[in-house]
């Protein structure tokens, strides 16, 4: 069986990109039903690998995932006594899906199980991304290559070719369509945490904690600042003078978008208000339901025969926590980034994980901003990155470990000398 799952489970990245891709493409893949099925498989694969990749001494310190988890799996119970019509059926499903996600971490704690998915990925995905641009709209570069992003993390120990070839990828997204603000970010920011490796010398562990600490409260402290009035960072355009426009096609038409337009503010709006008049602010509305809104609600009343203007889910990650799930999901997802940071930047041999530390402190802020609720790689590439914080056997690792972990990942001849090294640690530990 576990030979089984190891042929089967890495491989189930591809689907998830194609996945990722199929709002922005021409092409049909596949309907809401068949990627139920492959949604849920994937999720079943999880927990069946639960008995042979998850490393027991990882469970103290990832309850607090298994805490949000049932918490996700109560909110979801309750969703079945609430929806009462099709689309809140449908949007039930599809965002158990979602919630359901950390199940991951059974697999992204494991050092193997993560290196041979991102392998499979490298080897099959990235060359097929040269079929798949033909159908694509531009800002979909940047979910199908978000594993790019991930890499450039690591990109201070690449070979020089897989070097070129994350610049050459990275340089696509950024330069595909600046008006997809998310994607730019996404990528611009790996890019500036790699470049901590070779200052290393110069960035302790308490000067990383310091600014793990700054993306953990740093949307908080600004969430406070704008409701009371004080200062509202969408609103760039009140704080940044001059014009910044970008031009890009959509369905064949040439669009203008501003660089600074406030895109967020009315949602954070709508969210709160729907949360505060229909008092569901601790326990969230469930996943069948979304938050009332003006702003598209009455266009989806209409177009879906509801009869109720809401909203299924936002483009901000935090705001659908927040409704599907309540402030006691907020809360318990908070935790896990917390946690997870917590012990990458600090209880980390390696200046990797560190970063990677980082990272995920980064993504908790972002998730204030953007970042889909959506089965897709993006967030299976975030729940990877919180996995390896969690993973003693990566926080055990050692810059050269990395460095010959990383490399595995395109090289087999990495992967053999990675088992060399383990098995003859485990000898000298039985003699020992």
């Amino acid at each position: 069986m576990k030979r089984l799952l190891i042929k089967i489970v890495p491989p189930l990245i591809l689907f998830i990109t194609i996945s990722s891709i199929n709002a922005w493409t021409t092409l049909l893949i596949g309907n809401t039903t068949i990627w139920w099925f492959i949604n849920a498989l994937i999720l079943l694969l999880f927990v069946k690998s639960k008995t042979y990749f998850f490393n027991q001494e990882n469970r103290r310190s990832v309850y607090v995932v298994f805490a949000y988890i049932a918490w996700n799996a109560v909110c979801i119970i309750r969703g079945t006594f609430i929806a009462d019509n099709y689309w809140e059926w449908k949007n039930l499903v599809s965002t158990t899906m979602v919630l359901l996600m950390p199940l991951a971490i059974y697999i992204t704690t494991n050092k193997g199980i993560v290196q041979r998915l991102i392998s499979i990925w490298i080897k099959y995905a990235l060359p097929a991304f040269f079929i798949f641009i033909l159908f694509m709209r531009p800002i979909a570069f940047g979910y199908y290559l978000i594993p790019i992003s991930f890499l450039f993390l690591f990109f201070p120990i690449l070979e020089n070719k897989w070097k070129l070839i994350l610049l050459f990828f990275t340089l696509i997204v950024l330069l595909s369509d600046l008006g997809a603000r998310s994607n730019v970010i996404k990528f611009a920011v790996p890019i500036i945490f790699a470049c901590i490796y070779y200052i290393r010398s110069f960035v302790g562990v308490k000067i990383m904690e310091f600014g793990r600490l700054i993306f953990i409260f740093l949307p908080i402290v600004l969430f406070g600042l704008a409701l009371s009035g004080i200062f509202n960072p969408f609103k760039m355009d009140e704080y940044i003078e001059g014009d910044f426009t970008t031009e890009s096609r959509f369905e064949g038409e040439q669009v203008t978008e501003s660089l600074t337009a406030d895109t967020r503010t009315d949602l954070y709006v709508e969210v709160l208000e729907s949360a505060l008049n229909n008092n569901y602010i601790l326990l969230g509305r469930t996943p069948a339901r979304g938050n009332d809104s003006v702003l598209f609600g009455s266009f989806l009343s209409d177009e879906l025969n509801t009869g109720k203007m809401e909203r299924f889910a936002n483009e901000v990650s935090i705001l659908n926590i927040f409704t599907w799930t309540g402030l006691t999901g907020v809360i318990l997802y908070f935790l896990v980034f917390f946690k997870a940071s917590y012990l990458a930047i600090n209880k980390s041999k390696s200046i990797f994980l560190k970063i990677i530390g980082l990272y995920v402190s980064f993504r908790w802020a972002y998730a204030w901003v953007e970042d889909f609720s959506r089965f897709d790689l993006s967030n299976i590439f975030l729940w990877i990155a919180i996995g390896m914080c969690f993973s003693k056997s990566f926080r055990a690792m050692s810059n050269k470990e990395f460095i010959i972990w990383v490399r595995g990942i395109f090289d087999n001849h990495y992967r053999k000398l990675e088992f060399y090294m383990y098995k003859k640690r485990t000898e000298w530990l039985l003699k020992k």
